[in-house]
């Protein structure tokens, strides 16, 4: 059986982390599970858990932090899958391959949502605040900045801040489906957004240090904005417009290829193109997020936004080796294939390959 790790992030810290185990199990592995130390009491019920249903021989959950993460990945351990940032995506990496150790990192990066003059502005709208605002905005996959054609720029702007409302009341903060920012740390990350783009704030840009709530915030942005030099993973949605889609398309392939893609249109000729010219790992169109939940598509992302896929048979293929093994007759041999070689046996293989 070969020996896995599973790293994972603290945004869904119980789905990531037994999604993969289920793949891993099915394929016949031995697995370690490194919960994130972000959510230390569900990182303790998931090791109670483990540790009461499963001999620790063939799963084992380890608790910890930065020591425990940097001690694993320079473990004796036959694959490691990891789900977080590029940034220590690339530490794992790294160390994974001081000892050839083959990886899946599931990443993220700045996904776009393209809205373009033909589409349905207000299902565009809805479905985008629906992606944008899951789980405050902390989701890998979440539409992390707009790109609008200016014909439909402003009707655009009116629908979000009716579907925000629509969701959430006047006052976010009171709605019992608007959720929180994890941590401090990324509070204030997330804050030192708002106060650099303050001057662009266009809808929102609320916040409560004390409960880490951040109002789902609307920014005129632009390419060079504080909103664009980094993944948001959090309920701030840049919007940009633009008159033409080429310039568009340039600007976005600048970037680090995207984890999603998401285009909103009516005109397949756009369609084909965007998917034509912009890498990602995945891609709806005129909607977000629902190719996530589909376990029939490979989920993974493509360059800085990941390395290989799972779900689904995806899964199992990701955690199981596809081993080649021929068999062979000991009853007779071919006196061709053996030295040595003369014009009688170049013969016979020219007759047999005609």
């Amino acid at each position: 059986k070969l020996k896995w790790i599973i790293i994972r992030s603290y945004n869904y810290p119980f789905q990531l982390l037994i999604e993969p185990l289920v793949g891993a199990l099915a394929a016949g592995n031995c697995v370690v599970l490194k919960p994130s130390e972000n959510v230390p009491n569900l990182s303790r019920v998931i090791t109670e858990m483990i540790t009461e249903t499963f001999p620790k021989e063939y799963i084992r959950s380890v608790e910890g932090g930065i020591e425990t993460n940097t001690s694993l990945i320079n473990g004796t351990f036959d694959y490691i899958f990891f789900t977080g940032s590029a940034q220590v995506g690339k530490i794992i990496m790294e160390a994974a391959a001081r000892n050839l150790v083959p990886v899946t990192l599931e990443l993220g990066g700045k996904s776009p949502v393209i809205v373009d003059e033909s589409a349905d502005i207000r299902v565009a709208a809805k479905r985008i605040i629906w992606g944008k605002t899951i789980n405050v905005g902390q989701t890998c996959v979440a539409p992390d900045y707009v790109v609008v054609n200016n014909k439909v720029k402003d009707e655009l702007i009116k629908e979000l801040k009716l579907q925000i409302q629509s969701f959430y009341g006047k006052d976010a903060m009171e709605s019992k489906d608007y959720g929180r920012i994890v941590n401090d740390r990324h509070f204030i990350r997330l804050k030192n957004i708002l106060d650099k783009e303050a001057d662009k704030i266009i809808y929102g840009g609320k916040v409560n240090r004390e409960k880490r709530y951040i109002e789902p915030t609307l920014i005129d942005a632009s390419w060079e904005g504080a909103a664009m030099s980094e993944e948001i993973f959090g309920p701030i949605l840049p919007i940009i417009s633009f008159s033409n889609l080429d310039e568009v398309i340039g600007e976005i392939k600048r970037l680090s290829k995207p984890l999603a893609l998401y285009l909103f249109t009516e005109n397949y000729e756009v369609e084909e193109k965007v998917l034509e010219e912009i890498s990602s790992g995945g891609a709806c169109i005129n909607d977000t997020i629902t190719h996530l939940a589909n376990p029939e598509l490979p989920f993974g992302g493509v360059g800085n936004s990941g390395i290989g896929a799972y779900h689904g048979k995806e899964s199992f293929k990701t955690f199981s080796h596809r081993r080649s093994v021929v068999r062979k007759t000991t009853k007779i041999n071919i006196p061709i294939v053996f030295p040595p070689f003369n014009k009688k046996n170049l013969d016979n293989v020219k007759k047999l390959m005609k």
